[in-house]
């Protein structure tokens, strides 16, 4: 027989989750909010649910307890309430571990984290996104266990991690996915510099990026990277750098960064020959300061032979 659960937050994590755990059999009992609106919504996506007047009637009602509100308060909620032994207390934060719920742990609950991997941008594409996601876990034995359960039962892929795991991991998530959202502003911005407005701009450049991510799913990397560096295509890049130099100094920064990143892919691909990828480079790091990269770990999952000769190759300039 499967848990009650209740939550304490009901924003968008919260309110996705209890709505695919409840149409998955879970039965979803209570949920109280600071905000009585975002509780009394939750509620009405499913059936017997009971609005709470704060987070002990709802740790009072619930054998799992979720605690959803934002990062910062998930410490004082967890300190604050009183827990039972036997209980499951969760919390569904990317860069936190399982160490904040300390205070559950020490009054004999079991602790979990459960985080979905994906990106909600309001509550129907919450509920339409989390099911199938990837779900970051980690817990003690019977917190590890019911995270599991609940991951499995929303059709997700599952990964385990430590508690040191996870600032990294959170990097990595904003990395993909707000910085991509800067990337389009980035795109769009130039576009408008030639007279093409910004939604017009990101209409046009939306199917090149769900191309982009698809050949990333089909082909993977580095095989899927295509473009002027990837190709070699040393003049291209020369008109870029001069262009944005020129007319866009604030947009240098982004592309030299990027680009040396994309030079490493390149020669990962093994499609561009070393003297091609060292005038690249040398094109970019006119662009700033910094000096070029060190490429010794750039090859570590690629082939050494390769890497052998471009190292060879660079400790002799």
């Amino acid at each position: 027989m499967k848990q009650t659960i209740g939550f304490i937050g009901a924003g968008m994590t919260g309110t996705a989750l209890a709505v695919r755990l409840w149409q998955q059999d879970y039965e979803i009992i209570a949920v109280s909010s600071r905000s009585i609106e975002s509780a009394r919504r939750l509620s009405s996506f499913v059936s017997g649910c009971t609005v709470c007047d704060g987070a002990q009637q709802v740790a009072d009602l619930a054998q799992v307890v979720f605690i959803t509100t934002p990062d910062d308060i998930i410490p004082d909620i967890a300190a604050g309430v009183r827990w039972r032994p036997g209980q499951i207390a969760v919390h569904c934060s990317g860069v936190h571990s399982i160490d904040i719920l300390e205070p559950a742990a020490g009054s004999g609950a079991h602790t979990c984290c459960l985080h979905p991997l994906q990106t909600f941008a309001g509550i129907e594409e919450a509920i339409n996104n989390i099911s199938g996601s990837t779900f970051a876990l980690e817990g003690d034995q019977e917190g590890l266990a019911a995270a599991r359960e609940m991951a499995q039962a929303l059709e997700g892929n599952i990964i385990l991690l430590k508690a040191g795991d996870k600032v990294k991991y959170h990097i990595a998530a904003v990395t993909l996915s707000n910085y991509l959202v800067a990337l389009m502003k980035t795109s769009a911005d130039l576009w408008q510099s030639f007279g093409i407005p910004q939604e017009e701009a990101v209409k046009a450049l939306l199917p090149l990026l769900k191309g982009t991510v698809r050949n990333i799913e089909r082909v993977g990397i580095p095989g899927c990277l295509t473009g002027p560096i990837a190709r070699g295509d040393v003049e291209t890049v020369r008109k870029h750098v001069n262009a944005l130099a020129a007319e866009q100094p604030d947009r240098t920064g982004i592309y030299r960064v990027m680009g040396l990143k994309t030079l490493e892919i390149a020669l990962a691909k093994g499609r561009i020959s070393l003297e091609t990828a060292d005038e690249i480079r040398v094109l970019l790091n006119g662009m700033g300061e910094t000096t070029a990269p060190d490429y010794r770990n750039t090859f570590r999952d690629y082939d050494l032979e390769f890497a052998s000769r471009y190292l060879s190759m660079s400790t002799e300039e």
